[in-house]
């Protein structure tokens, strides 16, 4: 089967201290110290078989993530860009949904023709954080499209427990093509519905919202806004495509912070005018880029207010903690989507067209294309790229 092969050759970086597992599996916790000359390209590898535990799943559509950018990206000493959790070779693509195929002769509870969105994130389920409840730490973590071969392929071998069937999205969109590409971004908001919901604890109704970065995690979180009912959404975002989108998704206040800036605007005190004093109830970290946007939301913290991190940065971030303090405000740390009944939730406001993802969809590729479609996501204009088996 077609498949989009990612490869860069193991060399860690000398003051990078590897632990124990990364030593033993090559499997890195942080693949820009230790992955060097990473190599992309479409080639044909052997097509999955099903364990007796497993299913084949023939992929319908897959979403371009910024780490599938990342991947491909270089640092200017060679090394790939991305930070985070990976083992390679592997294929590549997290964000997908597709039909079941095959079933091995353990499944029960999914057959041949169910059609699905799965889980990035296989968590193992038996160690201490995955029974207490808390999968997105696990301590054996494997990650489709990141240490397993993923979903720019033809077809994904996975496990039901990371299945959901999405009939009532293509119910609700009333075309299958239309209902797949939903169905991939179930992954991506739910990234979005944990940091926002379930790490966040939530905002009470009428609390005003900050979304810093209007990417697919940022849009995401501005649908969720308006869908749980936010008064005003400020995003900031510098890209005029993503701005736009930002737009559709129910954004009230949209930004350029760049231009901003460049006009002497002071940010925090323009949200504080604009919210009439009260300060947002929570700041959302989706740019990756904390360093610039955490002064903003300790400035504008409402009482009580939370920020949210869910941007992937690598950089320290100074924060004022007597503000957080006297604002009884909080930080909370978000990483996954696993648990705590998301994906069904957000399949949920997703069939219901409380959130509806799909303006957001700006692009679509064959699979023979994916490495053009790649290329396309890198020039961040898009909303959602989608790549098409």
């Amino acid at each position: 089967m077609k498949a989009l092969w990612l490869d860069a050759e193991w060399n860690p970086r000398p003051e990078y201290k590897l632990n124990k597992r990364e030593r033993e599996t090559k499997r890195a916790y942080r693949g820009n110290q230790v992955y060097f000359n990473p190599k992309l390209e479409l080639r044909e590898i052997p097509k999955p078989e099903p364990g007796p535990g497993e299913v084949l799943i023939k992929v319908k559509a897959c979403g371009v993530c910024g780490s599938d950018v990342h991947f491909y990206e270089k640092e200017p000493d060679g090394y790939t860009m991305y930070p985070g959790h990976c083992k390679l070779p592997v294929v590549i693509g997290h964000e997908w949904s597709g039909v079941v195929e095959e079933i091995g002769a353990e499944v029960r509870d999914l057959a041949p023709g169910d059609r699905v969105c799965v889980e990035e994130m296989a968590w193992c389920g038996v160690c201490t954080p995955c029974r207490a409840g808390m999968p997105n730490q696990c301590l054996d973590l494997e990650e489709i499209g990141f240490t397993m071969n993923g979903a720019f392929a033809e077809y994904v071998v996975t496990q039901p427990k990371y299945c959901w069937k999405i009939d009532g999205i293509i119910e609700a969109y009333g075309d299958e093509e239309k209902g797949f590409e939903v169905g991939a971004m179930v992954e991506p908001c739910s990234v979005a519905y944990n940091g926002m919901f379930v790490r966040g604890g939530g905002f009470q109704p009428g609390g005003h919202m900050a979304i810093f970065g209007a990417g697919p995690i940022g849009l995401a979180a501005v649908g969720l806004a308006r869908a749980s009912g936010a008064a005003k959404i400020f995003c900031f975002e510098p890209i005029p495509e993503r701005r736009e989108l930002a737009k559709k998704m129910g954004a009230d206040y949209v930004f350029d912070p760049v231009q901003l800036q460049k006009e002497g605007t002071d940010i925090g005190e323009m949200i504080m005018d604009l919210t009439d004093g009260v300060g947002i109830a929570m700041g959302v970290e989706a740019a990756g880029v904390s360093p610039q946007t955490y002064p903003i939301m300790e400035e504008t913290l409402a009482i009580k207010g939370k920020i949210v991190q869910i941007g992937m940065g690598g950089e320290r971030t100074p924060v004022l903690l007597v503000r957080v303090q006297y604002q009884g405000a909080s930080i909370h740390g978000a990483v996954g989507h696993s648990g705590h009944d998301i994906f069904p939730s957000v399949i949920r406001l997703m069939a219901a067209k409380r959130l509806d993802m799909l303006p957001i969809v700006t692009a679509r590729f064959p699979l023979d294309q994916a490495l053009e479609a790649i290329l396309r996501t890198s020039e961040r204009r898009d909303g959602k790229v989608m790549v098409k088996p």
